[in-house]
């Protein structure tokens, strides 16, 4: 049996608050509510004269905000304050198990932990253990890495998926965790909900793990020896991010003449990480649909009928389109008005084994390479528009802008946890936009902390 560490798996030196209050200590990842500036002052009001992780993160309602730098340097005094300061108790050289009950009453099972950043690749068809899910955007690397480079802390929001049926990793190690009294549990603010966490750090519990990882990884091994052991499904780019960040680190350290057990050490080398279940049934994965504007609405429908190889019908109402949508893991909606001025409601039905967005959003992208311009008027104003795609969150809104003229609502099948792996194991990371985990107010808060330069 090999060690979690020939995985990329390492037990980190966990830092907490000595007296946690977790309504004003732990805040939501910085990439929530970007457009919603009042969440954050609300945040702000709930942390005000406390400890908080919110003092140790740049929400990305500011990342354009005149006074970042200002922000940033900021955030480095206050990790350097509270590490030299009375606020953190000893780090724990330990592994955390989390159940987080969400307020929608969905409860989510979690291992914190930290991975080796050589084990993890974003670039596509890549053989490494831990791989992308999305296509990644590299320009939103550069920004990232401002706040990262030189950062005393880390603090996690990364979530891994890890394609484990039988459940032996996270809710394996939590059946034994849970018979200790938690290291800490309380509510989260701003509608957060409520998280519970159980410290691994005995022999029993790191065998338990470690014989899970080994259980999980010979089931998805490939022929060739390479093994896909985790899949990012929140944070992609921030584990990009620290990638890049431990790239450009060890290039220093290998000019300075560090060793090969020194840079095996050296704490920027890992990332803290939660790996979560995908086959949690408090995990909901939802589609992320499309609305198209000014586009030829049925040529666009007849092509992609005819790349994915499958048939159209008109159907007589949003409900039975969106019924029948929902019901499968390989049909399409589309909902648009006519020529003639008239509603439509049209299904197309396909037999696509994988995750069906990985097979419709390359033909989108192609059609609209070569879509022309419209002919648009407003009133008596006319002018030739060129098509533009959008990303909705929510069958209602996709469904609402589809009877308003020169826009085509598409809605997407679910997500068939059983086929996500195969298919970017097979097809590399899905295109942008691809899914959710859940909604906003459940996605991760800040609140394990490690020390990283």
């Amino acid at each position: 049996m090999k060690n979690i560490e020939e995985f990329g798996i390492r037990i980190p030196e966990i830092l907490l608050p000595k007296k946690i209050d977790l309504a004003s200590w732990s805040v939501i990842a910085c990439d929530q509510y970007t457009q919603d500036l009042e969440y954050w002052k609300k945040a702000e009001k709930n942390a005000e004269g406390k400890p908080s992780t919110l003092n140790l993160i740049l929400p990305e309602v500011y990342l354009n905000s005149p006074d970042k730098t200002d922000r940033i340097k900021k955030i480095r005094s206050t990790m350097t304050e509270y590490l030299n300061s009375d606020v953190f108790a000893p780090a724990k050289k330990a592994m955390v198990y989390i159940e987080r009950t969400t307020a929608f009453g969905r409860t989510r099972k979690g291992l914190v932990t930290q991975i080796d950043l050589e084990t993890y690749e974003w670039k596509p068809f890549s053989k490494a253990n831990i791989r992308a899910t999305e296509a990644t955007i590299v320009e939103r690397i550069p920004p990232r890495m401002e706040i990262r480079k030189g950062a005393p802390l880390e603090l996690p929001h990364i979530m891994l998926l890890v394609d484990d049926k039988e459940d032996l990793l996270v809710g394996g190690t939590g059946s034994i965790a849970k018979e200790n009294q938690p290291l800490y549990q309380g509510q989260l603010m701003n509608n957060g909900g409520s998280i519970t966490g159980w410290e691994i750090s005995s022999e029993a519990q790191i065998k338990a793990v470690t014989e899970a990882v080994n259980k999980i990884a010979a089931d998805n091994t490939d022929a060739d020896g390479s093994t896909f052991l985790f899949a990012v499904g929140d944070g992609n780019h921030s584990l990009a991010t620290a990638k890049a960040v431990w790239d450009e680190h060890k290039k220093e350290l290998i000019e300075k003449g560090a060793t090969e057990e020194e840079l095996k050490n050296n704490p920027v080398r890992y990332a803290l990480i939660e790996i979560v279940n995908i086959y949690d049934s408090g995990l909901t994965f939802e589609p992320i649909h499309r609305v198209i504007f000014n586009i030829d609405n049925k040529a666009l429908i007849e092509t992609l009928a005819k790349k994915l190889e499958g048939t159209t019908k008109e159907v007589s109402s949003k409900d039975e389109l969106e019924n029948s949508v929902k019901n499968s893991w390989a049909n399409f909606g589309f909902d648009f008005i006519d020529e003639n001025g008239n509603q439509k409601y049209v299904l197309l039905e396909t037999k696509i084994k994988e995750l069906a967005v990985a097979r419709l959003q390359p033909e989108i992208d192609e059609f609209l390479k070569s879509a022309p311009a419209s002919h648009v008027c407003k009133g008596d104003v006319c002018s030739m528009v060129k098509p533009e795609i959008d990303y909705i969150h929510g069958t209602e809104e996709v469904l609402a802008l589809g009877t308003k003229e020169n826009s085509l609502g598409i809605l997407l099948p679910p997500i068939a946890k059983d086929s996500f792996f195969e298919t970017i194991n097979g097809r590399g990371p899905l295109p942008r936009k691809s899914f959710s985990m859940g909604e906003a107010d459940e996605k991760r808060f800040y609140l394990e902390c490690r020390k990283l330069f």
